[in-house]
């Protein structure tokens, strides 16, 4: 999927609005007709908690008011023997098998949603012949989790499509394994959580071992979430990321222990003689970051926000120097904002995402977030020749259908 171009100022609500309209008339174009099914998902955004999904430990994050939107409806010649989803960002079409599938053999964008059919068909459900429209504001690439709101949106559109409800838990999990075993990317469960759970006003601490979700209130007014994009790409399918989780598993097995939140950091160094320098850092990351994301949710339900910086930025240094997945580009983008500090509004910033490229998310005062806005994608584009972009988002709403049955919902 690709980013929309829209204006920083333009509201949340028109942004949705406007990627609707243009879903529902690309739809209405190419096929004739008004769809009977539109479905909604949002991106994410990690507050903090990287890479600790799958290391059983806990997240902070929250659905962001950037959508994939899904038009679709059955076809008109239910002899078909495939669903046709039409991208309209990327201005592309694949075929989608209906029947019983075991492995991708679309290619691209397209293994997701063959993923999220075929979870939906190993569960006894009838998937008809469809056509379908895709468009997405969820910058690809970013560490926005586009490819989970792609999955979660697909599911929610097929949940419109036959009239089989599933529990969100349930399709939070399907989600992950559409990627995992079409995708060929082993992610943890915070970005299919994030995009089916999301809800105004809230962040998420999930404790990715229960997959318990806890409340953590996030209605302050005066404080903002700035997301800034490197637009330095990264496909953590290349390697990196399973790398690192390969490490992570590496280590905790030669620790003698059953998950990561029974280490301590003297256990680790007491091991350092069975761990290699590469284990070692990744163990320290973390031990450290289940221990900041804990402290950064209690430090938001008091509106302590200093402290929710420091724990930023210590996150931020932890995963450059000792996880090794950031990058120039998001060093720049982090240095930048400690730059321009309290006196201009901004509390803390990391990168966030798979890393090697993508975002950095930064917490400001709402009054000042767009000068803090200006300044950090001038003088990015100034130090890297790379132009940046950068939104504002409050917490938004988790996966939805808008349209069923040829009437809003």
């Amino acid at each position: 999927m690709t980013d929309l171009s829209h204006p920083a100022s333009l509201p949340a609500a028109d942004q949705f609005m406007e990627l609707r309209q243009r879903v529902e008339n690309e739809y209405q174009s190419r096929f004739g007709r008004v769809p009977s099914v539109v479905a909604a998902a949002p991106g994410r955004v990690n507050l903090i908690g990287e890479h600790i999904d799958y290391n059983n430990g806990f997240v902070l994050p929250m659905a962001i008011e950037r959508y994939v939107i899904i038009a679709a409806a059955p076809c008109s010649d239910p002899s078909h023997e495939h669903a046709i989803f039409y991208s309209s960002d990327l201005q592309e079409s694949t075929d989608i098998p209906i029947g019983a599938s075991f492995g991708p053999t679309c290619s691209g964008w397209g293994r997701y949603v063959e993923g999220v059919v075929a979870g939906f068909v190993s569960r006894g459900c009838d998937v008809p012949p469809l056509e379908a429209v895709i468009g997405s504001s969820v910058p690809s690439g970013g560490g926005l989790s586009s490819s989970a709101a792609l999955e979660v949106a697909t599911a929610t559109m097929l949940e419109g499509i036959t009239d089989h409800q599933i529990e969100p838990l349930e399709k939070a999990i399907l989600c992950q394994h559409a990627e995992h075993a079409f995708a060929g990317m082993p992610c943890g469960i915070m970005d299919q959580f994030s995009s089916v759970f999301g809800m105004p006003g809230e962040l998420m601490l999930l404790d990715c071992m229960s997959q318990e979700i806890q409340v953590v209130p996030f209605r302050e007014e005066d404080v903002s979430v700035l997301i800034t994009n490197s637009n330095i790409k990264h496909e953590l399918t290349g390697g990196e990321y399973a790398e690192r989780r390969r490490q992570c598993e590496s280590a905790l097995e030669k620790l003698d222990l059953l998950s990561w939140r029974d280490v301590r950091l003297a256990d680790l160094e007491a091991a350092c003689d069975r761990l290699n320098d590469d284990e070692l850092a990744c163990g320290r990351h973390v031990v450290t970051e289940i221990a900041r994301t804990l402290d950064a949710a209690k430090a938001f339900s008091n509106g302590q926000w200093a402290l929710v910086g420091e724990l930023m930025y210590s996150s931020h240094e932890s995963l450059q120097k000792d996880f090794r997945v950031s990058c120039d580009e998001l060093d720049a983008l982090v240095r930048i904002t400690r730059e321009i500090g309290s006196e201009g509004g901004v509390y803390g910033s990391r990168m966030t995402g798979g890393g090697f490229g993508g975002c950095i998310v930064t917490l400001v005062h709402s009054d000042c977030a767009s000068a803090v806005r200006e300044r950090i994608l001038t003088q990015y584009e100034n130090e890297t020749g790379v132009q940046g972009s950068s939104f504002a988002s409050r917490p938004a709403l988790g996966a939805h259908l808008i349209k069923r049955n040829g009437n809003d919902n």
